[in-house]
């Protein structure tokens, strides 16, 4: 099978750790050292959960180590963009699987106060990966989802008195009703989500390729130069990547096949015709 991209590897290696910790965390046993291949991640995670005091001070170097002792209620912050629901439901089953509470702080920012507060960053992220995002980012659905119920979402302007009483009634309300195993079986719903994505998705690859191969032709018969070509071709598999990968996390499977290949073949046009039109 194909190797996952980057970026995706670091966040399963990561939630591959958490679950090492928790699993330490309820059995009160030493932490498990995973395979060397994870070596590098784990020893960053170790050192991170040093600095923030989870673990227990080594009486002799080398021995395993333990989750520190708490004398009130452990809270851990997963702070990320967490855009769509899947990667925050992947979090939500750590908890169901042991019994922990779970709840979600969504930060609500318009798209133009995002900006300007990217500019001000000592190094800004390029505007169009903003932009990107904001499309992409799915807000919890309460109505939806029940595993999301426990949510909050904030308007991200000023911090007010009113945000922080919101945001400890939301704790507390998590900490009084951790996620039980026998909730709603909506493992089996993710998988069964999942095979429909992969014929969806397999369908849509097919006949995205055979839009990007006839939207070459058409601009090689407009006499564009082999450099731009070049740079058309990969920007069409820019744009073919990001729309499978939105339908592989489930976003389109609402719509029909069909419906999401012309919204793909409308934005096709869009990047010849700005070749062609140069």
């Amino acid at each position: 099978p194909p190797q996952l991209p980057r970026w995706k590897r670091s966040r399963r290696e990561l939630l591959q750790c958490l679950e090492r910790f928790l699993q330490a965390l309820v059995t009160g046993e030493p932490l498990s050292v995973p395979p060397a291949a994870e070596q590098p991640g784990w020893e960053r995670f170790l050192a991170c959960c040093r600095g923030q005091g989870l673990l227990a001070p080594q009486e002799r170097h080398g021995r395993p180590e333990t989750p520190a002792a708490t004398a009130g209620p452990l809270y851990l912050i997963l702070d990320d963009n967490f855009y769509y629901q899947s990667m925050r439901y992947e979090v939500h089953q750590l908890a169901r699987k042991y019994s922990l509470s779970f709840c979600q702080l969504f930060l609500d920012c318009p798209l133009e106060r995002c900006l300007q507060r990217n500019r001000l960053r000592s190094h800004p992220l390029p505007d169009q990966t903003i932009c990107l995002m904001a499309r992409k980012i799915e807000m919890p659905d309460l109505k939806k989802n029940a595993w999301e119920q426990n949510s909050l979402i904030l308007k991200s302007f000023d911090c007010a008195l009113e945000d922080d009483e919101q945001i400890i009634s939301l704790l507390a309300t998590a900490l009084e009703n951790p996620v039980k195993q026998n909730e709603e079986n909506l493992e089996q719903k993710e998988a069964d989500r999942a095979i429909c994505a992969a014929s969806a998705v397999h369908q849509a690859d097919q006949m995205c390729r055979r839009i990007i191969s006839q939207a070459m032709k058409d601009a090689k018969g407009k006499n564009i130069l082999p450099s731009e070509m070049k740079s058309l071709a990969e920007e069409l598999n820019r744009l073919k990547a990001e729309f499978l990968e939105d339908l592989r996390q489930g976003n389109n499977l609402k719509n029909e096949t069909c419906s999401v290949t012309s919204s793909f073949q409308h934005e096709a046009t869009n990047v010849v015709n700005k070749y062609i039109f140069k």
